[in-house]
């Protein structure tokens, strides 16, 4: 029989980019997601700083970007 070592939970915070400093989210009882930001503000938050390699080559997006 194979062990696995057991993951340490660090009693540290995370460290987050400052928009979203206070940004908290888990997963209840029922497997919903549950945050304490607006996701439109996440996807806001996303669109700005995150490179989407799926969309990267789309050429009716080129303009948008500038």
């Amino acid at each position: 029989m194979k062990l696995m070592a057991k993951k340490k939970k660090s009693d540290k915070d995370p460290e987050v980019h400052n928009e979203l400093e206070g940004f908290n989210i888990n997963i209840n009882e029922f497997g919903e997601i549950v945050t304490n930001f607006e996701v439109d503000r996440l996807n806001e938050f996303l669109d700005e700083n995150v490179d989407d390699k799926k969309l990267r080559d789309r050429e009716d997006l080129k303009g948008e970007e500038e």
